[in-house]
């Protein structure tokens, strides 16, 4: 994989023909997780198409000239000039191959598809998903001895991987080297996944999970590998609410974010719209003001709905203004600013609201999409009921962590739940 600088960018991109260029970053999850796709990609469409990456902070000129704002982007170039949609954030597999196929004629596809080859895996124990709830199973499993895979389709740390601190997880009095707060929560979750991998488990992460079948204990991912195990744990976790409002997605990567962790540090001295209210809302909002200058939160109520002590720490912060009982209806951008539309749910006023970026933390939704047609039996709002070993509706099939229908989410009690699932499968197995 050859990597270039602004110096390369005419000869190796502009001159290069058919090109996919990768712009990273250092301490970005979503560029670890795109990393080993983009290798696979290189090795299949590489005799016809030129995989080149370039590292973003160290070219930002020509970063903000392309209208790159966020890590990873993927630009598609031919001849000289850029074609197709770019990509950015959390880019799986499948949106790469589109673009791809795309840049080449019917009889090139048929050709690099024809190369690829079916795969069958067997193991005792299937896990979804890599947070602290499916690594804790993989950690109990893997010294219990039993052929264990875990599977995700990012980074393993699940949300536990871009919490920029975690102050309340037992067993760290100090702070790590090199850091002056409480736990990072990326490092966290790389001690539990460097500790689930010394148990001899095998990591499949940074896949397309292409179907699974909960009735037959079988797992596809990047349309390829089938794996089929005696045991399924689902761990999958949820994902960041978004609001669907116009510009949202045209924007995201490119002006709004989700991940604070990730993005904060590109907004130094810059003003920043952060929608929401609750939990993480506050939480990355304090975040962010380690870099930005200015922060003007959104948020529909008429106060904010997270906890006292993070309420306070935000109240005695005087870079953060809050607009009460407002909505975001739409976001557009004007050269390098992000207007956010904004309506006065009591005046009904609408009003513009400019920033250098805007990040989202409205909630979160469970993550069952991707398991298929037979669902386990689930509540109301769409979590998965499991008992007191963590066993659902199906057979053989467990979840565990914040897919499930509990009172509280948190580290300690997903934690609690991956021992709890490996435990009941290894006295079964």
């Amino acid at each position: 994989m050859k990597e270039i600088n602004v110096a390369d960018f005419q000869q190796e991109v502009l001159n290069g023909g058919k090109v996919i260029l990768d712009f990273y970053s250092t301490e970005c999850p979503p560029c670890e997780a795109l990393a080993p796709k983009f290798d696979a990609m290189a090795e299949l469409y590489g005799h016809k198409i030129k995989f080149l990456k370039i590292f973003r902070q160290g070219n930002r000129e020509l970063a903000t000239e392309l209208g790159v704002s966020s890590s990873p982007t993927l630009l598609f170039f031919e001849d000289g000039k850029q074609i197709l949609y770019p990509i950015s954030g959390g880019i799986k597999k499948s949106e790469i191959v589109e673009r791809l196929d795309q840049m080449l004629t019917t009889e090139e596809v048929a050709a690099i598809k024809a190369n690829q080859r079916p795969i069958i895996s067997e193991y005792d124990v299937a896990i979804l998903g890599g947070g602290p709830a499916g690594l804790t199973a993989g950690i109990y499993l893997g010294q219990a001895k039993l052929k264990t895979v875990l599977i995700d389709p990012a980074l393993p740390g699940g949300y536990m991987g871009i919490t920029h601190l975690v102050s309340n997880y037992p067993g760290f009095t100090e702070p790590q080297p090199g850091f002056t707060e409480p736990q990072p929560g990326f490092m966290l979750a790389h001690y539990m996944s460097e500790q689930a991998k010394h148990t001899g488990i095998d990591f499949k992460v940074a896949v397309d999970i292409t179907s699974v079948d909960l009735l037959k204990k079988e797992i596809v991912i990047d349309q390829l590998e089938t794996i089929r195990a005696k045991k399924i744990i689902i761990a999958t976790g949820t994902t960041p609410n978004t609001m669907n409002a116009p510009g949202e997605r045209e924007y995201k990567g490119k002006g709004i974010s989700y991940c604070a962790t990730c993005d904060a540090k590109y907004f130094v001295d810059k003003e920043v719209t952060v929608i929401g209210g609750g939990n993480s809302a506050v939480e990355e909002a304090l975040f962010i003001t380690k870099f930005a200058s200015k922060v003007t939160m959104v948020h529909q109520f008429a106060k904010l709905t997270a906890n006292q002590t993070a309420i306070e720490q935000l109240q005695a912060n005087d870079k953060i203004a809050v607009l009460y009982e407002h909505e975001p209806r739409g976001f557009e951008k004007r050269g390098n600013t992000m207007i956010t539309t904004i309506e006065n749910l009591k005046t009904k006023e609408i009003k513009e609201l400019e920033s250098d970026g805007v990040f989202v933390f409205i909630g979160f939704k469970s993550n069952v999409a991707v398991l298929g047609e037979h669902l386990p039996e689930m509540n109301d709002w769409g979590y998965i009921v499991a008992d007191e070993d963590m066993k659902t509706s199906i057979p053989d099939v467990f979840a565990i962590g914040d897919i499930i229908s509990k009172k509280y989410r948190q580290i300690t009690t997903a934690v609690a739940d991956g021992t709890i699932a490996a435990i009941s499968i290894s006295k079964e197995l």
